[in-house]
C-alpha cells in the first residue's frame, strides 16, 4: 500500500496549470558530432558505457534507453537501445519520454526569465506572489485528536528557498509521516489552481522556513507564479520563451496523436513479483489532450534531442544558435548553492557538506568532486521519477543525458544507480580533458 501510494502522489504531483500541446514540426535540429578523440574521450571507453546500456536491455532490466554525451557543444556519442516496450518498437533517437521532475529545471528557468524582467526579487516572500502564504504555521506535532499542533511560522518563505526546497513546504513522496501524508491526500489531489493553493495554506509546514531542505511542490507552485506574473499560461510561457527560441519541438505537457507512437510506454518495479509491469491505471496521467493544470513541477514529455538543446543552453551560459534565453550571471546564480551554512552543517540527507552536494534554484550542484563523485565541482544536475537523469558540467564543458521510461527503478539493485554507473563510465572514457 505503501508503495502505491508513493507511485499516486509522484503522478498526482504532474496535474498541476493549461498548456499546448508538443508542436506538430520537424524534428529538432541536431548538434554537430565529433569523433569522441577530437574530445578528449576514448572510443573505448564509450564503447564500455554502450555496452553497459545495452546488457541492461539483453537481461531484461529495461525495455530500452537512449543516452546523449557532448561536450564542446559537439555531440560525442548519442546512442539508443532496446525498445520503446518489451513487445514494442525499437527505441528511437526521436522516442518521446515522460520527464517528471525534469521539468523543475524548466520551470526554473522560466521563473529566472521573469527575475530578469524584475518581477520579482530572490527575498522577496512569496507571500507577496500568493497572499494565501502569509500567515503559515509550522508543524509542531499531532494532537491526540490527529490535529496538528503547530506554532507560527518566524517569518514566510522567500523566494529564494521556495526555489531551493527549503521554505518547508512538503510534497507528500514519503507518506510516513503527518505532513507528507496530508500533503497526499489534500493537495495532491486538488482539482484547481485555488484549490491547490488553499489546501497547501491550510497545512503546516515541516520545518521554520530556511532551515531545513525537502523535496516538495515547490516548482508546482513556481508555475503558479509564472502564469500570475506573466499573464500566460505555464505551457504559452515556456512554448514563447524556451522551446521556440530553442527549437524544442518535442516538449509540451500533451502529446498530439500524430506523435503518440512515440512514446515509450511506461513500466514501474513491482517489488511483489520482483519485475517490470506496465504502469496502469491511476499511475498514468492521460498525456493526449492539455491537463486542467499543467505541472510545473513534473508534466513535461521531451526527447534527448529536444532536452540536449536545453542543456546546451545552459552550458553556455543562457544562449544557443543566437537566441539568448538568460544572462550568464543569471546561470551561475542557478547554479550556485542557495542552502544555509545550518542546512549545510546539517545531518539531514540529501544535501549536506559529507556528501559534497548543495542545492541551487532548481538544480542540485556538486561543491566537493571529492566526494560528490566523478562529476566536476560546479556540476549541476535533476533527474525524473521515471528514471530519466542529466548533469552538465561547466568545468569539463560537457553534459550527458539519459532517458529511461521505469517509475520505482530503485527496486531494482541492476538500474537503482544507472545514473551513477554512467557518470563512472563517462568519466573513465575522458581521457584526455584538455582536448
Amino acid at each position: 500500500m505503501a508503495f502505491r501510494k508513493l507511485i499516486a502522489a509522484a503522478l498526482a504531483a504532474t496535474l498541476l496549470a493549461g498548456a499546448p500541446a508538443i508542436a506538430a514540426s520537424p524534428k529538432t535540429p541536431s548538434l554537430a558530432v565529433i569523433a569522441p578523440e577530437r574530445a578528449g574521450f576514448s572510443a573505448e571507453g564509450l564503447a564500455k558505457l554502450d555496452a553497459h546500456m545495452q546488457g541492461l536491455v539483453d537481461t531484461g532490466h529495461l525495455p530500452g534507453v537512449t543516452t546523449m554525451l557532448v561536450r564542446h557543444g559537439k555531440v560525442v556519442n548519442f546512442a539508443v537501445h532496446g525498445k520503446k516496450g518489451f513487445d514494442g518498437p525499437p527505441m528511437t533517437k526521436d522516442t518521446v519520454f515522460r520527464i517528471y521532475s525534469q521539468t523543475k529545471p524548466v520551470t526554473g528557468v522560466a521563473m529566472m526569465i521573469l527575475y530578469e524582467e524584475g518581477k520579482w526579487k530572490l527575498d522577496d516572500p512569496v507571500s507577496k506572489y500568493i497572499p494565501e502564504f502569509a500567515s503559515l504555521r509550522v508543524f509542531k506535532g499531532v494532537n491526540p485528536d490527529g490535529s496538528f499542533d503547530t506554532v507560527p511560522a518566524d517569518r514566510p518563505p522567500t523566494m529564494r528557498e521556495l526555489m531551493s526546497h527549503s521554505g518547508g513546504f512538503a510534497y507528500g513522496l514519503m507518506p510516513d509521516n503527518p505532513i507528507d501524508k496530508a500533503y497526499a491526500q489534500d493537495v495532491l489531489g486538488a482539482k484547481s489552481r485555488d484549490d491547490f493553493v488553499g489546501k497547501i495554506a491550510e497545512l503546516p509546514l515541516v520545518a521554520q522556513p530556511g532551515t531545513r531542505w525537502k523535496y516538495s511542490v515547490s516548482v508546482d507552485i513556481q508555475g503558479l507564479i509564472v502564469e500570475k506574473l506573466s499573464g500566460m499560461s505555464l505551457g504559452d510561457f515556456m512554448q514563447k520563451r524556451i522551446f521556440t527560441p530553442l527549437k524544442m519541438v518535442d516538449t509540451g505537457f500533451w502529446l498530439p496523436p500524430e506523435k503518440a507512437d512515440r512514446l515509450a510506454s511506461l513500466y514501474v518495479w513491482g517489488p511483489r513479483v520482483q519485475k517490470l509491469v506496465p504502469a496502469e491505471g491511476f499511475m498514468v496521467l492521460d498525456i493526449s489532450k492539455p491537463p486542467a493544470m499543467a505541472s510545473g513541477g513534473g508534466g513535461l514529455v521531451s526527447t534527448n534531442a529536444d532536452y540536449a538543446r536545453f542543456a546546451q543552453m545552459l552550458l553556455n551560459g543562457g544562449a544557443l544558435d543566437g537566441k539568448r534565453i538568460l544572462k550568464p550571471e543569471t546561470v551561475k546564480l542557478m547554479r550556485t548553492n542557495a542552502l544555509s551554512d545550518a542546512i549545510m552543517n546539517s545531518d539531514v540527507p540529501p544535501f549536506n557538506t559529507a556528501r559534497g552536494r548543495g542545492f541551487g534554484l532548481d538544480f542540485a550542484v556538486v561543491l566537493d568532486s571529492a566526494k560528490a563523485g566523478p562529476q566536476g565541482e560546479g556540476t549541476f544536475s535533476w533527474g525524473g521519477a521515471a528514471g530519466t537523469w542529466f548533469w552538465i558540467d561547466p568545468k569539463n564543458d560537457l553534459f550527458f543525458l539519459g532517458m529511461i521510461h521505469i517509475l520505482n527503478k530503485d527496486g531494482d539493485p541492476a538500474i537503482k544507480d544507472i545514473d551513477d554507473d554512467s557518470a563512472k563510465l563517462v568519466y573513465d572514457a575522458l581521457k584526455d580533458p584538455s582536448k
